[in-house]
Formats: structure tokens, sequence, C-alpha cells
């Protein structure tokens, strides 16, 4: 792909900002999420790997969607530390604050149209934390998509969930080019977007130094394979939630044996 020009800022550039401060983390573990869940043995599997938190889409059109009720059974089964994480697309605030209030701990995802104000009435002004997703293009788009600013926008939010932008909101299965993201951001922020267990050891190469901190959420690329071949939407497959695990932790050993190596490539 051309290399287009990334958003630009009057923010100090990622050699003055991020270089100290990402040396010092290299050796923090890069967080997990498994989303999409829909069935308990895929919980325990999630869990079982290591993933630090789990999601359940409360959006009636997706076919991995839960009812706020049966999220909330299927959260009963987390072991403490690990985070529910329940994604909304354009829900009423009333909605999202009655789920919110069913689940104890749970993280919102915002991954519609909402605006900084509906995602704080949301959350009760911050009460409840709550992650952002932004919509990146596929292709040469990424690189006219502001991050900077919608990272400012959306200051409030625990971090900044980067998706690629496909039509159903999310699940995919496609990821978009990491390397037009911008070179420094001032949020956290969660990679997603068509991860795999044979992608996102890159993915965390590219992504990690370009923020505070970096997480990583996966969906169809761990979801069990049908007879077509093609994943089953919210049926994982726990064999392939422990590979992408492995990736992650594979990404981390890298960094920490030479996180100049990655730093001087963005």
């Amino acid at each position: 792909m051309n290399q287009a020009t990334p958003p630009t800022t009057t923010a100090p550039a990622a050699s003055q900002r991020f270089h100290a401060p990402f040396q010092a983390s290299a050796n923090v573990r890069t967080r997990i999420k498994i989303c999409g869940l829909t069935r308990e043995e895929d919980v325990d599997a999630a869990v079982a790997a290591g993933a630090d938190a789990v999601g359940f889409v409360l959006y009636a059109p997706s076919p991995r969607a839960v009812t706020p009720q049966r999220a909330a059974q299927l959260a009963r089964r987390l072991p403490p530390f690990v985070t529910p994480v329940l994604l909304f697309v354009n829900e009423s605030t009333p909605n999202v604050i009655a789920a919110s209030t069913m689940i104890a701990g749970a993280t919102v995802q915002f991954h519609g149209d909402e605006t900084p104000q509906d995602c704080l009435a949301a959350t009760h002004h911050g009460a409840h934390p709550y992650l952002r997703a932004a919509r990146i293009p596929l292709g040469d788009g990424a690189a006219q998509f502001d991050l900077v600013k919608y990272a400012h926008d959306y200051s409030h939010a625990q971090a900044i969930l980067l998706d690629a932008h496909v039509d159903g909101f999310g699940g995919g299965g496609k990821a978009f080019n990491w390397s037009l993201l911008p070179p420094s951001v001032s949020s956290h922020l969660v990679l997603s977007g068509g991860l795999t267990p044979a992608n996102v050891t890159d993915g965390i190469l590219q992504v990690r130094p370009r923020g505070l901190s970096l997480a990583v959420d996966v969906s169809s690329g761990v979801e069990a394979d049908g007879p077509d071949g093609k994943p089953i939407k919210g049926i994982k497959d726990a064999v392939k939630i422990q590979r992408f695990v492995a990736a992650v932790r594979a990404a981390d050993a890298q960094l920490a044996k030479n996180p100049h190596e990655f730093l001087s490539a963005t």
C-alpha cells in the first residue's frame, strides 16, 4: 500500500514523548480481551488461556448478540480480576445503565455513533469505565482518520479501541492498515479488527509504541470453523484462543528484548 502522511498534530514527536515511557514499560504484559462470547465453555476457555477481559455483544442485530440477562449469567462464571465488557451500538442511555447495573464491575464499550456526551451520560459521568471504538477505514483511507483528534474528543474514555470500518459494526474479520496510524496518540489503545493468532504479534509490534499502552481484542479470529471453513459466529475454539494468547506473549517477549528496534520503525 502507498504510505500516506498521518494526520498532523502539534503534540511533541513520538521520539520525545514515548521513547522513555515505552522503554520503561517494555516488560508490561499486553492485555487481552476475547469478545463475542455466547457460551459457558467459551468463557471458561478464555479464562483458562489467560484473558484479562471477555466481551458480550448487547446489540440485537449481531449474530453474536446476547441479552443483558444472558450476559449477566455468563459473567457470573468469571473469577476475580477478569473484566466483563458490554458492547453497545447506538443503545439508549437508560438501557445501557440498566445492563451495566446488572453486571458488577463491567466496562462499557461504545461501538456506534455515540457522542462524548452520550458516553458520559450512559456511564453516569464516568462511574463505569468505558471504551470508545474508532472505526478505521480500510486501505489507504486509514491515513485520513484523525485519531489524534478522536482521542482528544473522547478523552474521558479509558481507551480508544481501533477497529476496521466494516458493515455490521465490527466482528467482520477485516484488518485495517496499522502502519498508517499516527505515531503519537495521547490515549491508551486497544487494537482490534481482523486479529488472528497469525497476525497479532505483528500488530502489537507495529501499534504498541504509538499510544500510552496497548491491549488487543479478538472475536472472529478465534471462532470455530464450520463445515464450509468459515468461522461460526459466536462459537469460539479453545485451541485458537490458546494460540492467540501465545502469539501475544511472543510479541511481549520481542518488545522486552529490544524495544528500540520497534520504536525506530514507527
